[in-house]
């Protein structure tokens, strides 16, 4: 089974967009406060509490082994497995990562001001910030992500979490992260500021076993960049025996 996670605010839905169907099975957990889960306590809002979530989802279903990935904040929780908990990790997928070996990288701070704008400032005066502006100039697709935060039900909990992610991050070392063995795929995309092409490239080349595939911008043509992950993942699991 290939365990694969949706990124922050995303569901099972999204994965499905971006995940080969094929003759494969996958295994997702939609996380705390995502798609039909409970939000449970705000405190535990938490990339590490995201993966052990994971983990005994996958002890539910009797899998010990698996190949695990996701999107997004859903690499960033397959990046803690596979360098947590090698003995299960068979192989891994890291798509779009936003988060390296760092807590609170600079690529996020675009959800923590929209945090700040969900609890209080609002949609117009988010849509108005610079932050927006940059976004709306060079990575047009993840301003429309942030604004879709601002039409959804629940909001105080939408600000908590992602005033909480925007903060975390894997919470493993560089040196950690050097040391997985487990085949990898990183794959990275232009016109993307939550998700730099710069920090896909310096995973792939801090895991030894890692290879980098850039697929079409999201910004540019959806369509194209989902049939080039969906490709991309589906070669590298057929390669791994997944």
């Amino acid at each position: 089974a290939t365990l694969f996670q949706h990124g922050l605010g995303g569901d099972e839905a999204q994965v499905a967009e971006a995940f080969p169907s094929e003759g494969r099975r996958r295994l997702t957990l939609e996380c705390r406060a995502h798609g039909r889960s409970e939000p449970g306590d705000p405190r535990d809002f938490s990339i590490a509490r995201f993966a052990d979530d994971v983990l005994a989802f996958a002890d539910s279903r009797g899998v010990a082994r698996f190949a695990v990935g996701g999107i997004s904040m859903g690499a960033a929780i397959a990046l803690r497995i596979a360098a947590t908990r090698p003995e299960r990790v068979d192989a891994l997928v890291l798509a779009r990562p936003a988060w390296g070996w760092a807590k609170a990288p600079a690529n996020m701070r675009p959800f923590a001001e929209a945090a700040r704008g969900l609890a209080g400032g609002g949609r117009a005066a988010f849509a108005a910030s610079a932050t927006a502006r940059m976004l709306a100039r060079d990575a047009p697709d993840n301003l429309a992500s942030l604004l879709g935060f601002f039409d959804r039900p629940n909001l105080p909990v939408v600000a908590t979490l992602l005033a909480s992610i925007a903060i975390d991050g894997p919470g493993v070392g560089e040196a950690e992260i050097r040391a997985i063995a487990a085949p990898t795929l990183v794959l990275g995309a232009a016109m993307d500021y939550v998700h730099p092409i710069g920090l896909a490239r310096e995973l792939a080349g801090a895991i030894a076993s890692a290879g980098f595939v850039e697929v079409a911008p999201k910004a540019i043509d959806k369509a194209r960049h989902f049939a080039e992950l969906r490709a991309a993942i589906d070669g590298f699991l057929a390669s791994k025996g997944y």
